[in-house]
């Protein structure tokens, strides 16, 4: 059991949270943008720098599971001081990176303590706030998730230009200094008391689980690895896996609490959010894909088009608390997965006829729903659940949240992939029209699976009543 100290001014400590983990979600963006010129730099294939970003998502999956225990064992926010601080250190010793095995062990080194970021923060957060300060807490926690994904790119790409790649990991360093300075000072220590042994058998065959399937997800069908890994890496993957869940059913205090499954609320964020996530995530990839290589826009351009999505994210931060107390958890997600997958769907009319505004506006418009959707979820996972289960939660949650974005990006290729070899022809435009049609179905199809929550569901954290 967990004792804290009560939040003086949850927003603050929200905020102070969500900048530490914007930094992590807007490094792993901008870094992608920053490939070509770093591949120019070291003098390696653009391909073989996948790798970087691989290794570093690879790490970031396999320690998730174990930061509940490190944070229980050590108290959160130190952990999530030592994860910022060095975070951040790492960053800088992957803009000194002089070659590709140097700047592989730095991206490791950040992927471990980003594990400790996300979920160590979200549970610093959450403990010490009453139900009805939960929402509200979110709401500002969700952000980064949103923005940094769709703000990486074009920062990635403006530092990438005036300053040179390097600088995209240095920018890390001020940003985790004022962070570190503010967690220190704002965020009340939690005492914590010690939990025990962990479940190292269980720890490690997630660990080799989860990162032969990230490894495998990440790499297949990219031609940076030798033929047949990626999909070895999948079946050892799923197959590790099937042991790994069969041990954590049994054991007593598992490395993955599947028991957690059995309240309504954690089940329906956890397991059909994912659903949700999926489709999600296929948009991110497809959106700068169809406007960079179908239209033949600049980077920028897309960046800049893209970002409608991210006003969007924004724009409800104000509504979600309302729209959540008018309608309830259950029927804001149902109606929200309906909305969301339906302005994703409408994507697949996007032509380089369209107007500028037109397509603004509807990226912004699933920015909105989608908005709403993490927000509810995010929250949801941990209504109905007692403090002394959060820190289990936020491991499990945050694998669920790490995966889903993966998967989607493997929605989005193989739907791509599909509708060119029906056509019989290489990739082009029109098979974007199905990849988005696709991913819409799959963000709508979790609304029959939100609708079996309870209509009460989440009530005391939302503030909603049947009228």
């Amino acid at each position: 059991m967990s004792q804290s100290l009560p939040a003086k001014d949850p927003r603050l400590i929200a905020i102070i949270v969500a900048s530490a983990l914007f930094m992590q979600n807007l490094d792993s963006a901008a870094v992608i943008t920053a490939l070509p010129s770093m591949a120019r730099d070291m003098g390696v294939e653009p391909a073989r720098l996948g790798v970087a970003i691989t290794s570093y998502l690879v790490a970031l999956t396999v320690f998730i599971p174990i930061s509940g225990w490190v944070a229980d064992r050590f108290g959160p926010k130190r952990i999530f001081m030592v994860a910022i601080a060095l975070f951040a250190t790492a960053s800088a010793a992957c803009g000194l990176s002089n070659g590709l095995g140097e700047l592989v062990a730095a991206r490791i080194t950040q992927g471990l303590k980003g594990a400790m970021m996300v979920p160590v923060g979200r549970l610093l957060l959450l403990r010490g706030l009453r139900k009805d300060q939960m929402l509200m807490a979110m709401t500002w926690l969700t952000m980064p998730g949103m923005l940094g994904p769709i703000s990486g790119p074009v920062l990635g790409g403006v530092l990438t230009d005036l300053w040179g790649w390097r600088s995209v990991f240095w920018i890390n360093i001020p940003v985790g200094v004022l962070g570190l300075c503010l967690v220190a000072w704002k965020i009340p220590t939690v005492q914590v008391d010690h939990p025990g042994p962990p479940d190292t058998r269980g720890l490690l065959l997630v660990g080799i689980a989860m990162a032969s399937f990230m490894f495998g997800l990440e790499t297949v069908g990219r031609h940076v690895m030798p033929s047949g890994l990626p999909e070895a890496g999948l079946v050892l993957g799923i197959l590790v896996g099937v042991v790994a869940v069969r041990h954590c059913l049994r054991a007593r205090l598992p490395a993955l609490d599947f028991s957690l499954l059995r309240v309504p609320t954690f089940h329906a964020a956890a397991a059909t959010g994912t659903i949700f996530r999926v489709g999600a995530g296929a948009s991110l990839f497809l959106v700068p894909v169809l406007l960079q290589v179908g239209f033949g826009w600049s980077a920028t351009e897309s960046g800049v088009v893209s970002f409608a999505t991210a006003l969007g994210a924004l724009a409800m931060k104000p509504l979600a608390r309302p729209i959540l107390r008018r309608w309830g958890f259950r029927g804001s997600i149902v109606w929200g997965s309906v909305m969301a997958g339906a302005s994703l769907a409408a994507c697949a009319l996007f032509t380089p006829a369209w107007p500028l505004p037109a397509m603004f506006a509807l990226l912004a418009l699933g920015g909105l729903f989608r908005s709403l959707q993490f927000t509810a979820l995010n929250t949801l996972a941990f209504a109905d659940l007692p403090q002394s289960r959060f820190s289990a939660a936020t491991g499990f949650y945050g694998i669920t949240q790490q995966i889903a974005p993966a998967l989607g990006v493997v929605l989005a290729t193989a739907s791509l992939e599909l509708s060119a070899a029906m056509a019989g022809r290489a990739v082009a435009a029109a098979d974007f029209t199905i990849a988005f049609i696709v991913a819409g179905l799959v963000v709508a199809s979790a609304a029959p699976f939100f609708a079996r929550l309870p209509k009460d569901a989440g009530d005391e954290v939302s503030g909603h009543r049947d009228r």
